[in-house]
């Protein structure tokens, strides 16, 4: 609750802030809307609006679930096997020298202009900090829980599952945590490259035609998104570190 009254209180400095450059600087509405303009652009076209985040919400959502489930797994085989921690360690890291996004062209090319291209943009991007917060997690299991395994003699599997894993699931959520923030950013950018539906193919036309206050309303829209699914992972985090 009380993030939520800062939030609230932060959002309140930015309206304000935003409506006194405009009085201010007194631009012409196509160069900057102020917050009333904006606000009544997303009360005319709510419908459009609704239609296009759904677009990338789903997307959003499937990308997500897609790298995290891949980061998860990954992580996991690394702290099992020494052999694939010395042969996909060094892949992964050159795979996180190459900027994603530049990908995202030839992903377009190779996909389409589909959902399909979105949601690997999504997945490419969170999975090296989801699999790289899990797997030090994973690897850093505090002394006593290590004699613990060594006295029971568990093997390698038993020793993740009980020991490993719910130790990590802090280091997970803060993983998860980056996600969210990565994740709205690689999806807008995957429709900016080539899409015909979603807030990022929304914010392009309404460029095209000078309709800037839809683009501030896709903007907004497009935060508002973002927001919530940091706070709502933030929160799963925050009670798995209260468990672990």
């Amino acid at each position: 609750m009380r993030g939520l009254l800062h939030l609230g209180l932060a959002a309140g400095v930015g309206l304000a802030l935003w409506q006194g450059i405009v009085w201010a600087t007194d631009l012409p509405p196509f160069i900057l809307p102020g917050p009333d303009r904006v606000a009544r652009t997303m009360i005319d076209s709510a419908a459009v609006l609704a239609g296009q985040a759904g677009f990338t919400a789903l997307n959003l959502a499937v990308g997500m679930a897609a790298g995290v489930a891949l980061g998860i797994v990954t992580a996991l085989q690394l702290a099992l096997s020494p052999g694939a921690r010395l042969l996909v360690r060094p892949l992964l890291v050159f795979a996180q020298a190459v900027p994603v996004f530049a990908l995202a062209p030839i992903i377009t090319l190779w996909l389409g202009y589909g959902a399909p291209s979105k949601i690997v943009m999504v997945a490419l991007v969170i999975y090296f900090p989801v699999t790289s917060a899990l797997f030090d997690g994973l690897m850093r299991l505090p002394p006593g829980l290590e004699d613990l395994a060594q006295a029971l003699q568990a093997r390698p599997l038993r020793k993740l599952v009980l020991l490993q894993l719910p130790n990590a699931l802090p280091a997970l959520g803060s993983g998860l945590r980056l996600a969210a923030v990565y994740a709205p950013f690689a999806v807008v950018v995957g429709e900016w490259v080539g899409s015909s539906r979603g807030l990022g193919y929304l914010m392009l036309m309404a460029n095209g035609r000078g309709q800037t206050d839809l683009m501030f309303a896709a903007l907004i829209v497009l935060a508002g998104m973002s927001v919530t699914l940091f706070f709502a992972i933030d929160r799963l985090a925050r009670r798995w570190g209260r468990e672990a």
